[in-house]
């Protein structure tokens, strides 16, 4: 068991953890935000609106993140963060929900790329790949906190989970599921080869077909991608809340229509369908004019001086 805690120090009545759930989370977002730079410039715009706009998607998306976990958690019938409503706050202790992020996380991405001028499609489609392999980099800290596994299992990359505080209600007699020996399904360690393979395929998708492929149409294919990707996951996560008496899961189904809502957009996109509020979708992207710094703009008034004065000898 690795411990969850890289360093601690006092200073002065404060002390200072650094742990390696928020360490991976952040590591996993700026490789993200990396690869969605190297995209947007790729497609001819400037990379450097994607940092802007982390600073309002990343507080955006882990308050998302943290609030879906939560009601997720009594959905499932648990009054902890009810009964210590204190807790919701103590994100490095793990409970990071992916669909919450997701919600919170678009949003804010909507308002920053409209207050900026920004093609929404051209960010869409150069993020989806990014969030697929940004998410999977930051999964090793579900093994740290020992969460997010499956059943038990003889498969011989089954994982202990020693810790009994992170035992599941279900496997916490220790008769039937030893700590020394019981093994489990690595469920995290699945979502994360799924979401690297499907996050590369993507890639390669938009670079194979970059003068074919449609505005929108990655984002339609990560839609896709992720939600059937989620939806096989949630068949081995047994500390998900199911609806009613079924084997389906809260997000097993919010996985499924983001599915659907990827093959709709697709439709959309190549012609199949076409709704009345997808008349005036462009079938390229638009570039925003690169905007000159005070000390570019001084620079060309400088030159154009010369030339003048040049012009008049």
């Amino acid at each position: 068991m690795i411990d969850p805690v890289i360093f601690s120090f006092k200073f002065f009545i404060w002390t200072i953890t650094l742990r390696w759930y928020g360490a991976l989370v952040m590591f996993g977002a700026i490789v993200g935000a990396w690869i969605a730079g190297r995209e947007i410039q790729r497609r001819g715009e400037n990379d450097e609106a994607i940092w802007d706009a982390m600073v309002w998607v990343l507080p955006a998306g882990i308050v998302g993140a943290r609030l879906w976990y939560v009601v997720n958690s009594a959905l499932g019938g648990s009054s902890y963060y009810f009964d210590n409503p204190i807790k919701i706050l103590y994100i490095w202790e793990g409970g990071l929900h992916f669909f919450g992020g997701l919600l919170f996380g678009a949003v804010a991405l909507y308002f920053f790329l409209k207050k900026n001028g920004f093609d929404l499609w051209l960010f869409l489609d150069s993020i989806a790949p990014a969030v697929l392999i940004g998410q999977a980099l930051a999964r090793p800290a579900n093994f740290i906190n020992q969460e997010l596994y499956g059943p038990p299992t003889k498969l011989p990359w089954g994982i202990l989970i020693n810790n009994f505080a992170s035992r599941l209600p279900q496997y916490q007699d220790l008769t039937l599921y030893p700590l020394e020996t019981a093994r489990f399904h690595p469920t995290f360690a699945y979502e994360m080869i799924l979401n690297i393979l499907l996050g590369l395929l993507l890639l390669w998708i938009a670079y194979r077909y970059s003068e074919t492929v449609k505005p929108g149409a990655i984002f339609g294919g990560w839609l896709i991608a992720a939600g059937l990707a989620r939806a096989f996951i949630e068949f081995f996560r047994p500390d998900q809340p199911r609806i009613g008496e079924s084997f389906i899961t809260y997000s097993m189904l919010v996985a499924l229509l983001m599915a659907a809502a990827g093959v709709f957009l697709l439709l959309i996109r190549y012609g199949k369908l076409q709704p009345s509020f997808a008349a005036g979708w462009e079938d390229e992207y638009k570039i925003k004019p690169l905007e000159e710094s005070p000390a570019e703009r001084r620079k060309r008034r400088l030159k154009e001086r010369r030339k003048e004065d040049e012009a008049a000898e």
